[in-house]
């Protein structure tokens, strides 16, 4: 008589996932499925100029950062706009790169910017690559960032002055 035994516990896949961090309230880390439940999920339809392999065309899903960074609680007096206008978002992705935009690009008394944390790429999700940064505005995907590892928020000049 044979003896069956129980396959191999299956390799546990950890989610790609950002932290959240800085001049916030409630730092934390997301993984894509957190952007996913937790936000209301917009939709852009892009085209940006690639250095590398020319115009690009891409339909993105997830939430307004705006939305993520407000609900993490920035310490800005939101109804200063001088006050909100100074502060800064520093963007970086697994593979080394990165990029710094102000939060009045993103406020919606500024520039209202509509940039995402992207759950979904093309409808393919992203919960094994991580979330991507886009900026619609832009004209070249210099500052699309894939696999968002870490948003700080913070405050220039750093000691408020």
């Amino acid at each position: 008589m044979s003896r069956l035994s129980a396959p191999p516990p299956a390799k546990s896949v950890r989610p790609a996932a950002l932290a959240l961090l800085g001049d916030i309230d409630r730092p934390g880390t997301l993984t894509v499925g957190d952007l996913r439940a937790r936000w209301e999920q917009r939709h852009a339809e892009v085209v940006f100029d690639c250095a590398t392999s020319g115009s690009r065309h891409h339909r993105f899903e997830g939430p307004l950062l705006r939305d993520v960074v407000l609900d993490a609680g920035p310490v800005f007096d939101p109804r200063r706009r001088k006050d909100r206008s100074r502060f800064l978002l520093a963007v970086a992705g697994r593979d080394g790169h990165h990029t710094v935009l102000s939060w009045a690009e993103l406020d919606a008394d500024f520039g209202d910017a509509p940039v995402l944390l992207a759950t979904r790429l093309d409808g393919a999700d992203l919960d094994g690559a991580g979330s991507q940064l886009v900026v619609p505005t832009d004209r070249c995907g210099a500052r699309y960032i894939s696999a968002v590892t870490r948003v700080w928020v913070g405050a220039w000049p750093p000691d408020g002055g």
